[in-house]
């Protein structure tokens, strides 16, 4: 399991995100050399130096502080959409190779190069910046976005967010290591579905206990509380 690429945003103003100014950082490119990790607070919201977060409100954070997408993942997506996606595309910070991404467990310790190491918290949901990103946002709300936006949720297949547990340098083709993978079984593609598709199995999330993002937890404990007590 390695990186295939480090992926730092160039931001701009767009006219389909609601963020101020109309700012966006979902175009990400792969960095030249390597690029420090940290903690979100040191600035930005993202927990990678130079990558700039453009809604703050519903992106970045300590629980979303980088986001990993396998190139596995990306070269299907290629076959469904019929053209070339470059890593960082779909807006990650982190595109991997060898790695099962969707797999991963909540609260699994990834090391990354000599020293960073990221834990796994919650899985990427889609919004209408991402369909707009693709080009297949259509004209109408009802149209290719949301169809977008359901075909990507159909297939269970996100990508993960982590947060920053220790900090140092990452660059393409640094080794991911498994450090800690825990025994609750869920992984980012269950949560995913519980979060979306099948809200069934919300209670069944909060086996990860802290390890699970505080917005995801605090959903699947009123899910739980209003429908499985």
């Amino acid at each position: 399991m390695r990186l295939l690429s480090v992926n730092l945003a160039r931001p701009r103003s767009v006219g389909y995100t609601n963020a101020p100014g109309g700012l966006t950082g979902i175009d990400k490119r792969p960095a030249d050399g390597p690029v420090a990790v940290a903690a979100p607070g040191s600035g930005g919201g993202s927990g990678l130096a130079g990558d700039v977060i453009g809604d703050p409100v519903f992106h970045g954070g300590d629980d979303q502080a980088v986001y990993a997408f396998a190139r596995e993942d990306l070269d299907r997506w290629e076959e469904v959409l019929g053209r070339e996606l470059p890593d960082g595309v779909f807006g990650e910070n982190l595109t991997t190779v060898g790695a099962d991404v969707n797999g991963a467990l909540i609260g699994e310790r990834w090391r990354i190069g000599p020293d960073a190491v990221l834990e796994v918290s919650c899985a990427r949901t889609p919004c209408r910046t991402f369909a707009a990103r693709l080009g297949e946002a259509g004209i109408l709300p009802s149209e290719r976005g949301a169809g977008w936006m359901r075909t990507f949720t159909r297939a269970a297949a996100p990508g993960a967010y982590l947060r920053v547990a220790e900090p140092g340098e990452i660059r393409a083709g640094d080794r991911i290591e498994v450090l800690h993978r825990p025994g609750h079984g869920v992984t980012v593609s269950l949560l995913f579905r519980a979060l979306t598709t099948e809200r069934a199995l919300l209670p069944r999330v909060l086996a990860a206990g802290d390890a699970l993002a505080a917005a995801a937890r605090e959903e699947a404990l009123e899910y739980t509380a209003k429908y499985a007590s």
